[in-house]
């Protein structure tokens, strides 16, 4: 591997080590390593665990899968119980051993064990061995696994070509094509990190299914508005779906530590470096289960949904991804402008977009922009390094809040479709139903948002 230097600087510095150990049978010839926080995941990650291991199995011989079973020693005694429980089966599975009270898991346990799925087990939850409480929650658990991947010995030293780290959760399937297609995707070696297409798993319950539905399209809506807009970060934030070279990873200093968004801000890093790259070949299924561990995400959102919280899922008006466009146009053919003048022009876009530009210090941060530029295409990049996804983020709702306030998601999409000059097929009487959820029948209905 290239850059071994930096490899040697990140794990003395920045890397996550003593107390977690990697638990593995034989660490050798790994090309790419699946990371899998868990965390009272033991109804689970065996189903995950199977989805995985239904893959070509030569591609699962240069595979590591590793479990980081993980919470804070102040977790609820359940969540600890299961982790204690979850563990003892990992290990069992490393050991090729089904233990008789694996229950409804044997199964499961049994599939796994036959197959080549190459497994490895990191205890970030027994006494000691927990996850500081100031260290955050799923994004520690990660980067402690991502750090471990970067430790596997290397067949060919420093030459080896950089491994691809994946990301997904104890409750995410996915199809029999996922290894192999994310190592086509990255064996070029031209992407650096990509996110892989999803679809939330059918709900149990149909108040719940509803709820997922309008979620997704909610989570493809945002995107859908980035990518009318034209902004480099247009793309899913799902932990489940992140994809990276270990190169891309040490360049942004590896994953944060965060307890909740620890996707967004990862991916945000990442596009900095380089493209994030939208990977269709294959799909993953997260779970439509709701939750309360985190504040906001999937279960968060899904639960307040389910309990009739009216706000929980409005959307973004789609003039505000209108006057982002327009913002990021003026941009791109104004490398030569002063920072009054393109203030002067934003404020002809809109008068909100120079307030905020003006409460974000917009003139002196472009006047330095200007001056580190060599050229119109420097001046640019260096512009998306400020206004990246977080700024973006901040401009939408301050929009939001300021005059465009969230409306409901039937009134968003048809401005949005309207907008990008698509038509808006028409909608059936009775409301909410399956036609909305992403793959056919869904993308007759909304096609635009899966572009």
């Amino acid at each position: 591997m290239k850059k071994a230097s930096l490899l040697k600087d990140y794990l003395a510095r920045y890397a996550a080590g003593h107390p977690w150990k990697l638990e593995a049978e034989s660490p050798k010839n790994i090309a790419q390593v699946v990371i899998i926080p868990a965390l009272a995941e033991k109804e689970n990650i065996f189903g995950t665990l199977t989805s995985l291991a239904a893959n070509d199995p030569a591609v699962l011989d240069v595979t590591l899968v590793i479990c980081v079973v993980n919470n804070k020693a102040d977790a609820h005694v359940s969540h600890r119980a299961d982790n204690t429980e979850t563990l003892s089966l990992l290990r069992a599975l490393l050991r090729k051993e089904i233990p008789a009270t694996a229950g409804e898991w044997g199964r499961k346990m049994e599939i796994i064990s036959a197959s080549r799925l190459r497994l490895a087990v990191i205890d970030a939850s027994s006494p000691g061995r927990e996850i500081p409480g100031r260290a955050g929650g799923v994004g520690m658990a990660r980067k402690i696994g991502m750090d471990a991947a970067l430790r596997l010995p290397r067949a060919g030293g420093d030459d080896d070509p950089p491994r691809l780290l994946m990301n997904l959760d104890a409750d995410t399937l996915v199809e029999p094509n996922y290894l192999s297609t994310l190592l086509d995707a990255f064996s070029s070696r031209r992407a650096h990190a990509g996110v892989i297409a999803y679809e939330h798993q059918a709900a149990a319950r149909p108040a719940l299914q509803d709820a997922i539905i309008i979620y997704e399209i909610y989570l493809r809506y945002w995107v859908a508005g980035l990518k009318y807009a034209r902004s480099p970060y247009a793309f899913h934030s799902i932990g489940s779906t992140m994809a990276t070279t270990e190169e891309a990873y040490l360049a942004v200093r590896g994953m944060n530590r965060r307890s909740a968004g620890e996707d967004f801000y990862f991916l945000n890093k990442l596009a900095k470096a380089g493209p994030v790259r939208q990977i269709t070949g294959t799909k993953v299924y997260p779970s439509a289960r709701v939750s309360e561990r985190v504040p906001f995400g999937t279960g968060a959102t899904v639960g307040k949904m389910v309990s009739l919280e009216r706000d929980a899922m409005m959307f973004y008006d789609p003039r505000v991804f209108e006057i982002l466009r327009k913002w990021l146009e003026l941009v791109a053919e104004a490398s030569g402008s002063s920072p009054e003048r393109l203030l002067a022009r934003a404020r002809k876009i809109s008068p909100l977009l120079a307030v905020f530009l003006a409460k974000r210090g917009f003139e002196p941060l472009w006047t330095k922009i200007i001056n580190n530029a060599g050229s119109s295409a420097a001046l640019l990049k260096n512009f998306h390094q400020w206004f990246d996804g977080f700024e973006t983020l901040k401009l939408i709702n301050f929009l939001s809040r300021e005059a465009f306030p969230r409306t409901g998601y039937r009134q968003a999409l048809k401005g949005l479709f309207e907008s990008a000059g698509a038509q808006l097929p028409g909608e059936p009487s009775n409301g909410v139903n399956p036609d909305y959820v992403a793959g056919p029948p869904g993308a007759r209905w909304y096609g635009i948002l899966l572009a």
